[in-house]
């Protein structure tokens, strides 16, 4: 059966939300979707202290290598930081090394995902820049088609780089062109990786 690895870090929920969505379109074809995230790293910014620990409780495990072999497809997700991926989940991918030198995700489709906290935030090169590591890896990038109708109408996050959900004060949860353009994301990451695979 196809396994997608839905790998994310999120440090006030939005990006655990996209997760879960993507997760929920993954399991929509028949695949498993395997939930994983990244420790915290520990750092306190003297100017905003409140930032140096998740406000996230998350019940899903810490990813391992032995994920990213086992999986058939991966799907990763981070907060915007600067139009970057956060430290946390940088520091993961900087550790894959061996991955790299076994070439482990050569040949398996990826597709990147994120939360950010105002609308033109860096979403969009946010996404750009979380590709280049899979890249590296020899991962085939799977984007957003502008078959996808949300893409037409989302007033919010999504764009043919990826899903996305704008955290803006009223808008705690993805709405409703962010969640199908999320779920049509998983479940298009899952076809492919299951095309891939036969």
């Amino acid at each position: 059966m196809t396994e997608i690895l839905v790998l994310y870090y999120s440090r006030h929920g939005g990006t655990q939300k996209m997760a879960r969505l993507l997760a929920r379109g993954v399991e929509s074809t028949g695949a498993i979707a395997r939930l994983r995230t990244v420790p915290e790293l520990a750092f306190v910014d003297e100017g905003c202290p409140h930032e140096s620990v998740s406000t996230v409780k998350s019940d899903d495990p810490y990813v391992s290598l032995e994920d990213l072999k086992a999986c058939h497809g991966l799907a990763l997700g981070s907060p915007v930081r600067f139009g970057n991926m956060a430290a946390p989940l940088k520091h993961f991918i900087d550790s894959t090394s061996k991955a790299w030198l076994e070439g482990t995700l050569i040949g398996k489709p990826a597709m990147v995902f994120n939360s950010g906290s105002m609308l033109h935030g860096g979403q969009e090169t946010t996404l750009q820049s979380m590709m280049l590591p899979l890249l590296h890896h020899g991962m085939v990038i799977v984007g957003l088609p502008h078959s996808e109708s949300a893409l037409h109408t989302t007033s919010g996050g999504g764009s043919p780089y990826g899903p996305s959900h704008v955290n803006v004060e009223g808008h705690r949860q993805p709405d409703n062109d962010e969640k199908n353009l999320a779920i049509a994301a998983g479940k298009r990451l899952a076809d492919i990786a299951t095309k891939l695979r036969h």
